[in-house]
């Protein structure tokens, strides 16, 4: 299930605290949910209809909704909907008769947490290929569509060719090969046109793709007309669908261009190896290959180490000379079959071909110390360099361009995050261990952040729509790594897992004290909102006996620091924050319930939690001009949020249209980069 999905969920279940505690397991996962819940069979047509959920999750215990009448509401609304039976336990008879039924698509446990999990993840997964194997699909018709269209307008001579059969061809094939009318071709054997020398290549090509074998898909031969002469051709070979049959499409191209030419406008000018475009098609083609089962290929991402400050020491007008170099070094470490080529400003891409594990480290060992032991001269200038390089093996279960570019990018930007001059290979078999290995770096990262004071923070501006007074920010928290800033993303779970996050926290609030504090000396009436963790929240009496004393130091006014944390944390423990807030509240504090909106019934918690601003979920937000319901919902919350005299806060927000949008649903204040970029935070003790 990927990480920065909205999964919707419609609960088929009687109890809201169970659906809940689901819908925590999956946010703790890192996936969003929007939920809806159902008890009647009503409901489930309404919520159909409305949310349109991914996953349909059933509670066998609800038991005015049977099984099949929910599974028929599903058919009835004429989606591909994912249908999961949640049951108590495990029964392998109840299960055998769900999936007899045919029904159901999973059952998961709810005394088993992971179990539960990975099936809905499967689930998820398995509707989000269907979907898009439906959109490739149209795509492919559309295309079909428009290469028909195109085909008699083209100026290369293309056939369709089933079983070495010609079943189409267009006007310049016709003229190209001497044929007045298409009747003449139909039915004859394309290997009529083929030159006698050239006959038996060609014919074992089109056998080998009519299997579906790995060969070429170009083929330098001599064409032959119907007068008999001949005339040197490369035919390039794809496979097509004509009137629903597999059959092959050949572009016979006169061989009228300098095949140096040709070579010459696929390199970069600066390094002179293979430029972007030409370096994706080698990815797809490596791609395709392994689709068909071709092992022993990897795809290495490799960047220089802290590029910008070298450039910056070095000067722009030797950025190029030093690529160019850096280029050649890479280069002279590749096989025969080996590609390498610049996919952005400093970043090689690699095909390596290799055939173990061991030779791919070897490799990239080689390379490392190629890089670091050299020395690269820029006229009277002379530097070493490092290199991190990211990578992925490639197989049958990435064979797909961007899912395979995304692994290896954030396999670079790990290495890189662990400080540079390091490699890291995604390989699922090997992902325990390198996990490991990578969190010890991360922990000894973050204990030195801690300790030698390398955490930053930035300020987000957060606008009034509404008129307020004073100037809102939202706090963001960032740590200077050895490649420079890093995410929370990337360390706080680091940070979680190793009882950190307090610490963290701790650190946090007093910056942010002192840069109010500052600000109130300049007369800048400021108010920041700054981000909780759990483990505060566990260790409340410490924290509130810290933050009372610093705050009575610091003479702020009441209001100008919010703390806030998720909706789905508080709910997961509600009576320590109910207890904290409470507490932090009589000490002049005001707090802020982040992702408002996500529960199955979030004004609910405000009958426990006296939150003071409710941060709307920043799902609603995504293409919030082309979502009439999420407008809707907006508005509803804010109608609701100003009744009982809270403030709402709109984060994530992309464009003018959409900050339109929110003032007229009543939102009091939005947030995002459209707005205001974060900014460094200026921090006076």
């Amino acid at each position: 299930m990927k990480t920065d999905s909205v999964i919707k969920i419609l609960f088929i279940e009687n109890s809201v605290e169970d659906a809940e505690q689901i819908i925590t397991l999956l946010r703790n996962a890192g996936t969003a949910v929007r939920p809806a819940r159902a008890t009647t069979i009503e409901q489930v047509h309404a919520a159909l209809e409305e949310l349109g959920p991914d996953l349909v999750l059933y509670n066998p215990a609800v038991k005015d909704l049977s099984l099949r009448s929910v599974a028929q509401q599903i058919d009835a609304s004429a989606r591909d909907i994912a249908l999961i039976a949640c049951v108590a336990k495990i029964d392998e008879q109840s299960v055998a008769d769900m999936f007899q039924d045919g029904v159901v698509h999973g059952v998961g446990a709810r005394s088993q947490p992971k179990q539960l999990i990975t099936v809905m993840r499967r689930e998820f997964e398995s509707l989000h290929a269907r979907r898009q194997v439906r959109r490739l699909e149209a795509a492919l018709r559309e295309s079909e569509r428009r290469c028909d269209a195109l085909l008699d307008s083209s100026n290369d001579p293309i056939a369709y060719v089933h079983e070495g059969m010609h079943v189409r061809a267009n006007r310049s094939y016709l003229d190209t090969f001497g044929y007045t009318d298409f009747d003449d071709l139909l039915g004859l054997p394309v290997l009529d046109l083929i030159g006698p020398a050239d006959a038996d290549a060609f014919k074992n090509l089109l056998r080998a793709l009519s299997k579906g074998e790995k060969a070429e898909y170009r083929l330098e031969l001599h064409a032959r007309r119907a007068d008999g002469s001949t005339f040197p051709a490369t035919a390039e070979f794809a496979h097509a669908t004509f009137e629903g049959e597999p059959c092959l499409q050949i572009v016979f191209r006169r061989q009228q261009v300098d095949p140096t030419l040709v070579e010459q406008l696929q390199r970069d000018p600066v390094t002179g190896l293979f430029n972007r475009a030409r370096t994706l098609e080698y990815i797809d083609n490596a791609v395709a290959a392994a689709s068909e089962g071709h092992k022993g290929q990897t795809m290495l991402l490799i960047e220089p180490d802290n590029w910008a400050p070298i450039v910056n020491n070095i000067g722009l007008g030797k950025a190029d000379e030093l690529l160019t170099l850096f280029a050649h070094r890479v280069s002279a470490q590749l096989g025969p079959k080996d590609i390498a080529g610049l996919l952005a400003e400093h970043t090689l891409g690699v095909i390596l071909h290799t055939d173990t594990d061991e030779a791919i480290r070897a490799w990239i060992d080689g390379l490392h110390k190629a890089i670091s032991n050299g020395i690269f001269d820029l006229g009277t200038q002379s530097i070493t360099l490092t290199a991190s390089i990211g990578g992925s093996l490639l197989g049958e279960k990435n064979a797909n361009s961007e899912m395979l570019l995304n692994q290896a990018s954030l396999a670079l930007r790990s290495a890189q995050g662990q400080g540079g001059n390091r490699s890291e290979l995604h390989d699922p078999a090997a992902r325990e261990k390198a996990d490991a290995e990578r969190e010890r770096n991360w922990l000894d990262l973050l204990r030195r952040a801690l300790t030698q004071n390398e955490f930053m923070l930035y300020h987000q501006q957060t606008i009034s729509l509404q008129d307020a007074e004073g100037d809102y920010s939202e706090i963001l928290l960032r740590m200077n790594g050895p490649q420079g800033e890093v995410s929370p993303g990337f360390f706080m779970p680091i940070a979680e897992k190793y009882g950190l996050n307090a610490e963290i926290d701790r650190w946090v609030l007093n910056q942010a004290i002192n840069a109010l504090k500052a600000r109130d000396r300049h007369g800048i009436p400021t108010t920041f909102f700054v981000k909780l963790t759990p483990d505060s929240m566990q260790q409340q009496a410490n924290l509130l006996s810290w933050l009372d004393r610093t705050l009575k130091q610091a003479a702020l006014k009441h209001g100008r620091l919010v703390l806030e944390m998720t909706e789905s944390k508080v709910v997961t423990m509600l009576r320590p924050a109910q207890e904290f807030i409470n507490a932090w509240k009589k000490l002049g504090g005001f707090f802020a319930l982040e992702q408002f909106g996500s529960g199955l019934n979030s004004f609910q918690l405000l009958n426990h939690i006296d939150a003071d601003y409710l941060k709307i979920d920043r799902s609603f937000m995504a293409d919030l001009p082309q979502h009439p319901e999420n407008q809707k919902k907006i508005t509803e919350i804010c109608a609701q949020a100003h009744e009982m005299k809270r403030l709402s806060v709109a984060e994530w927000v992309e464009d003018a249209a959409s900050t339109s949008l929110l003032f007229a649903c009543g939102v009091d204040f939005v947030q995002g980069n459209f707005l205001q970029e974060p900014q460094p935070l200026a921090v006076t003790a």
